[in-house]
This record gives structure tokens, sequence and C-alpha cells, in this order.
């Protein structure tokens, strides 16, 4: 066999055009180095208009100096990690509770119109409604305490993840169904093998989505009588005109979010093998 036989062919030049194709994969070379360019012009600009005098840093703008000489001063006093645990325990019990309630229902919700029915009214009203404006009750109704701030969590994010959860549901083709049911299967397998299986990676992700909205209501939650949380904190700097401790606040809220979303991404990987995200 001659040696040009058995030559690899060699690997596809990557064109520029390629990285604007929809749905095109790209080098993980390409995917890192941008992700790493966008983090470059995100702290080049905020280093040039806060060192560069653009923007005063005492109260509008912090160094990122200031916000890491900040942040090092309240991880070594504890406060940062002792508010950190506050907010992460409010968020994720309230978050869990819609989950465990909205999937189902949800589920139930976009695979029989009798319960959509039933549901859509309700979850269709509620959902419109300021959370913020319904404080006064949840005070009146359950206090001041951790409850009341978890409930805020679980209404700020069940109503929206059980519609969110119950368009997956819809959407599931109907030549499964059919399949399965010529296949003579039952129905409650039809729901236990093909319909839950083929919503789960968009039940994934709309849990993904809705941790980040759970984050959004932290301010809101804490709002009344909190002691210790990020979200206070955030509130009693801005007080005291405290933009560096704002800027710690934020930016754990957002490596806490970061870490989640990678989390997500990585259970949907080893737990959905089947997910058309992962081909």
């Amino acid at each position: 066999m001659s040696e040009k036989a058995v030559q690899k062919p060699r690997p596809r030049r990557m064109s520029l055009g390629n990285l604007f194709k929809p749905h095109y994969s790209i080098p993980r070379s390409y995917y890192t180095g941008t992700v790493i360019l966008s983090l470059v012009i995100i702290f080049g600009v905020w280093g040039i208009l806060s060192y560069g005098g653009f923007v005063k840093p005492s109260y509008f703008l912090p160094t990122p100096t200031q916000v890491i000489t900040a942040g090092a001063h309240m991880i070594q006093t504890g406060e940062l990690r002792e508010n950190a645990q506050a907010s992460l325990s409010v968020v994720i019990i309230g978050w869990i509770i819609a989950t465990l309630l909205a999937v189902p229902l949800g589920i139930l919700m976009g695979s029989l119109k009798i319960v959509e029915a039933f549901l859509e009214p309700i979850v269709d009203f509620v959902r419109y409604l300021p959370v913020s404006a319904m404080i006064p009750l949840l005070i009146l109704y359950i206090g001041i305490g951790i409850e009341e701030k978890i409930a805020v969590i679980f209404i700020g994010t069940f109503f929206q993840l059980i519609l969110l959860v119950a368009d997956v549901a819809t959407h599931v083709a109907n030549d499964l169904l059919d399949s399965a049911y010529t296949l003579g299967a039952s129905r409650i397998r039809v729901l236990t093998t093909v319909l839950i299986p083929a919503t789960l990676p968009g039940v994934m992700d709309a849990l993904r989505i809705t941790l980040g909205w759970a984050w959004t209501y932290l301010i809101v939650a804490e709002l009344v009588a909190a002691e210790h949380g990020l979200g206070i904190m955030i509130l009693e700097s801005e007080r005291g005109l405290r933009t560096d401790r704002i800027f710690v606040g934020l930016v754990t809220i957002g490596l806490l979010g970061f870490a989640s979303d990678f989390l997500f991404k990585w259970l949907h990987r080893r737990l959905l093998p089947w997910s058309p995200r992962i081909r």
C-alpha cells in the first residue's frame, strides 16, 4: 500500500464564516478564547473608566483594587461568608420547594388538558402579581422570620417554573407517544418511560433559569428584618455610599450563580445523554 493511500486526511480549517453559522460547533480553543476575550473587555472597560478618572470612583464606580481590598477585608472578618451562607440557604430552600411542586404539576399541566384548564387561570393570575406587593400579607400570615424570606423566593419562582415546565411537556412530539401506544405501552408506562424523559432536558433548562430568577428576588426577600444576607448587606452599603461593598455583594452573587450554572450544565451532560443539546 502506498504512502499516499495510508495518509490521514487533514483536519478542515475553521473559516471565519463558520463562526457565525447557526448551530455550528466550533473548536474548544475558539470557545475558550472568546470567553477570555469577553472577560478582558469587561474588566478592561471597568479599569479604564475607574482608574482613568472618567467616573468618580468614590461614589459611582470603585476601582477593581478597591473592590478586591473590601472583599479581602470582609472575608478576613467572616462577614462575607456569614452573609453569603444566609442568602444561599434562603434561595436554595425556597427554590427547592418550588421545584418539588412545580415540576410534577407542570408536566401534568402540559400533558393533560383537564389539569391545564384547572391550573392555568390560577397560575396566570398570580404570576403577574408583584412579589413585593405580597410582603405585607406574608408578614401578616407568616411573620418576619426566615420563613417569610423563603416564601418570597418560592412565590417568585414557582408560578414561572410551572409554566416553563408545562410548555416543555406540551411540545413533546406526539409521534413518540403514539409509537409507545402502538407498541402496547400503558398510559402510566408512556408517562414514565416516554413523556418524562423527553421533558427532562427542557426541565433542566427551566430549573437553571428559575434559579437565576430566585437570586433576583433576594433583595426583596431580605427587605424586612433581615440581620444577615447579601441583599441586606448591599442595601446597607447603599445607605453608606459604600459602592465597593456593593460591588463585593454583586460579584459574590454573580460567582454563586456562575457556579450553579456550571453545575447544571455538568449535570445535563452526565444525567441526560439523550438530550439534543449535548450532541
